[in-house]
Order: C-alpha cells, then sequence, then structure tokens
C-alpha cells in the first residue's frame, strides 16, 4: 500500500512567519497566490482527506465546508480585538457539532501558526451564554453526571493538556487543569482540552492519521457537551 502523500509543506510554516513580519494589506494582496498555494488549497485537502473518519463518528457534521465553514477566517475584525493587525497569522480547519440552538457550540479542530500545530477539542460560550450549548446541554448534564469530567480527566491527561476559562467578576480568567467540580462548571464559559504536535508533524503523510485518531478521543467530550441525543 502506497504511503499517503503530505499535505502541507515548509512552506506553509514560512507564509504564516512572512505574514506575522508584514501584517499589512499590502503585502497580503502582493502575495494571495501564494496564500492560495500554501495554506488554502492544502486546508481544502485536509478537509477532504480527514471528513471521512469524522463522519464516522458523526454523520450530522457539516463536511462540505459552504461559506467556509469548516475554516477560521484570516482576517481579523479588528473592531473588538485589541491586536489591531489586519489578519491572523494562522489557520484552522474544524468540525463545528450540529446543535439546534441559536447559541455557539463545540468543535473539533486543527490548527498552523507559525510555531505551532495543535489539535483536539474546543467549546465557547461566547457574548450569549444562555443560547449555548455549554449552558443547555453541558452544564445541566455535569449535574446529572458529576463524575464524568473526573473520568474524562483520567482517560486523556497523560496525552492532552486541559484548560478553560471562568467568569469571575463579569471577566473571563484562563484556569488551568479540568473542570472536574460542580463549582467549576457554574463558572465555566469555555474549554479546550488539546494536544501540541511538533511543526514537523504536519509535513508528513501520516498526519491525518493522527489527527484521526486525536478527533476518535476527543469525540465523548464534543457528545457530552454538544449533542443533544
Amino acid at each position: 500500500m502506497a504511503k499517503p502523500e503530505p499535505i502541507f509543506t515548509r512552506d506553509t510554516f514560512q507564509f504564516f512567519r512572512d505574514l506575522a513580519r508584514h501584517n499589512q494589506k499590502t503585502w497580503m494582496d502582493a502575495n494571495r497566490e501564494r496564500y492560495q498555494e500554501c495554506v488554502v488549497r492544502p486546508f481544502r485537502r485536509l478537509l477532504e482527506t480527514t471528513a471521512p473518519a469524522v463522519l464516522a463518528l458523526d454523520s450530522r457534521f457539516d463536511t462540505a465546508a459552504r461559506g467556509g465553514r469548516n475554516f477560521s477566517r484570516i482576517n481579523r475584525d479588528t473592531r473588538f480585538a485589541k491586536d489591531k493587525t489586519p489578519y491572523r497569522a494562522q489557520m484552522y480547519l474544524k468540525f463545528c457539532a450540529p446543535f439546534s440552538g441559536d447559541g455557539e457550540t463545540g468543535e473539533l479542530y486543527a490548527g498552523i501558526s507559525a510555531k505551532s500545530v495543535t489539535a483536539g477539542f474546543r467549546i465557547y460560550a461566547g457574548s450569549k451564554y444562555k443560547e449555548s450549548a455549554l449552558a443547555q446541554i453541558a452544564h445541566v448534564r455535569s449535574i446529572a453526571e458529576p463524575e464524568w469530567a473526573a473520568r474524562q480527566k483520567k482517560r486523556l491527561s497523560g496525552r492532552y493538556e486541559s484548560y478553560w476559562y471562568a467568569m469571575e467578576k463579569g471577566e473571563w480568567k484562563e484556569q488551568s487543569g479540568w473542570p472536574t467540580s460542580a463549582d467549576n462548571w457554574e463558572k465555566l464559559r469555555a474549554w479546550v482540552v488539546r494536544r501540541k504536535l511538533p511543526v514537523t508533524a504536519a509535513i508528513y503523510g501520516s498526519f491525518c492519521g493522527e489527527l484521526g485518531k486525536i478527533f476518535r478521543d476527543m469525540y465523548p467530550l464534543l457528545r457530552f457537551t454538544c449533542l443533544e441525543d
């Protein structure tokens, strides 16, 4: 059996390094074709290659890339950001959990920047907590199954890092570790469980297979916090 072909090259990382140094519209306009070649096309291939493994976990995942839903935006919304540079020197592939509500839900993701490769699970409440999957599904289940997070910590903490954000005095504050107590879930407004991979991992043909394993590990977290059945 032929070895799978690599999707990314070192050119992807070089593009992000250059973008971080020259984060201006004039530079981006002059490098649009390079952006397409080094970032957009490889990420679309990554979506096509990993979609079957994700759909095997749950056929309700949207993998059609309509409206760019499976990718983060490289343009930064500077209206609400402290960083006023126009572009993000990174890109994420994401598979969002289906959610019947209007609020935020969780996702499986893989991200590449100039210096890092990460993959895992993340969920944010957004600006309207009561409408989010965190409030409507995850918090309710955490009350019904108070030992669930501790079991996930035991299962995953040796291979993945976990951190979360608590709402304290009207502000989000990062907390290291796992949200294992009822008090944690009362305050929880975001949660990330991820693995940091070597940059070189993305330029080998085995990368998609590694992502498939990570997504399988993360799926129970997404199911508990986001899926209604």
